[in-house]
């Protein structure tokens, strides 16, 4: 598949299955108790200051579901009218390139990439169950970061981690941010949610972060939003539970996914950054979304606009310009491509196979077939160029 490319490719999205060393290695004794695996009827499950949860059933990844298994659901193509898991099939035995960068790597020059950026998987359920322990959350992501940096590394020109940064004390994450930066992190993975706090939640893009962002501009490295929890699953239990419960990704509910618990965290973290000023303040900032899809930017572009064409006073400039300046968007495989190139421009679209996840593509590169009718030229940026700048701290 790469034969008819004359350039190495750049894939925006992967992840690894964090054992739980991950966590525990370098985690403090005195936030033990808050990250435990517990042993409950003869499995090992999760508990989050001192609540089993569900969120991910198998929280050690000793088996999960194959790769790519969920494309066709994802797709559309359930003509049995499966369940989730059912569609999955069997799981499979975890394998070394799920979590070793050199079996990673290794994996990498099978499928055809040049580069990757690797995401954690379980690290998605530390904020919205510890948001009342700031300085647990703040230890768990540090010792991640760690264990990152040490099975990892943070940049060896081909795999570049993101580290992970919790934004409830801007001091602390401050200081994370300056030893990523140290490290050779490339990125820095920020919940694309409100930041939580003992008084309440605020947006990442107040006055208060500033100095957080000017360290972002100053050093070159980009933001990633990329799907979490980020908490607004709660609307979906407001209406069916009663508020109660915690969020179970692989439990499909028509309803829910019609609410789009993803698109409005997105959307309203994106407006955020928007509204709130952090690209007039800090015009270097560089945004990737990731995983998030791109269903929800058209409707979102159509609300800044009719909001600017109501409010001008509000804005500093356009903010449809600002947008385009600042935000790089991965699409889904079951997206329209083109759609997303008209909205944005060719040159904010990344390719992102969320290579192992079981919604991701089986073979990464099959991501060509999708964008088939594209131009070679901006197949090259959204293969290539646009994720190669964003690595290398291009502004443009």
């Amino acid at each position: 598949m790469t034969a008819s490319l004359d350039y190495p490719v750049y894939d925006a999205d992967h992840h690894y299955y964090e054992p739980p060393e991950a966590f525990l290695r370098h985690l403090p004794k005195q936030f033990s108790r808050d990250f435990q695996y517990v042993q409950i009827n003869g499995r090992t499950k999760l508990a989050v200051a001192g609540q089993i949860s569900d969120y991910i059933p198998n929280p050690t990844f000793e088996v999960v579901a194959d790769v790519g298994s969920h494309e066709g659901w994802y797709r559309g193509d359930n003509p049995e009218g499966l369940s989730l898991r059912e569609y999955g099939g069997k799981p499979v035995p975890t394998r070394a390139e799920f979590h070793s960068g050199p079996a990673h790597l290794a994996m990498m020059d099978r499928e055809g990439l040049h580069a990757a950026i690797l995401l954690p998987t379980l690290a998605s359920v530390v904020e919205e169950r510890l948001a009342h322990k700031p300085e647990t959350m703040q230890a768990l992501f540090h010792s991640l970061n760690l264990w990152v940096a040490e099975e990892y590394g943070f940049g060896n020109g081909r795999q570049f981690p993101t580290g992970a940064i919790n934004l409830s004390d801007v001091d602390a994450a401050c200081k994370e941010l300056d030893f990523l930066i140290e490290a050779g992190a490339r990125s820095v993975l920020i919940r694309p949610a409100p930041v939580a706090g003992l008084k309440g939640s605020r947006s990442h893009a107040f006055k208060e972060f500033d100095p957080f962002w000017k360290r972002i501009e100053d050093s070159g490295i980009f933001v990633i939003h990329h799907v979490s929890d980020s908490g607004y699953d709660r609307i979906y239990r407001w209406w069916t539970e009663g508020g109660q419960g915690e969020f179970r990704p692989f439990e499909k509910d028509p309803f829910n996914e019609i609410l789009d618990w993803m698109g409005r965290a997105i959307s309203d973290t994106l407006a955020a950054l928007l509204c709130h000023g952090v690209f007039d303040r800090f015009p270097g900032v560089r945004i990737a979304v990731l995983e998030c899809g791109s269903s929800w930017l058209e409707p979102l572009m159509k609300r800044i606009e009719h909001t600017y064409h109501k409010m001008p006073q509000a804005f500093a400039r356009d903010p449809i310009e600002n947008f385009r300046e600042h935000v790089f968007i991965a699409p889904f495989y079951e997206d329209p491509v083109e759609k997303v190139i008209d909205l944005i421009g060719a040159n904010r679209v990344l390719f992102g196979s969320d290579w192992p996840h079981p919604e991701g593509l089986k073979k990464p590169l099959n991501f060509l077939d999708d964008i088939a009718t594209v131009s070679d030229a901006d197949k090259k940026l959204i293969m290539h160029s646009n994720l190669k700048g964003l690595l290398e701290g291009a502004r443009d």
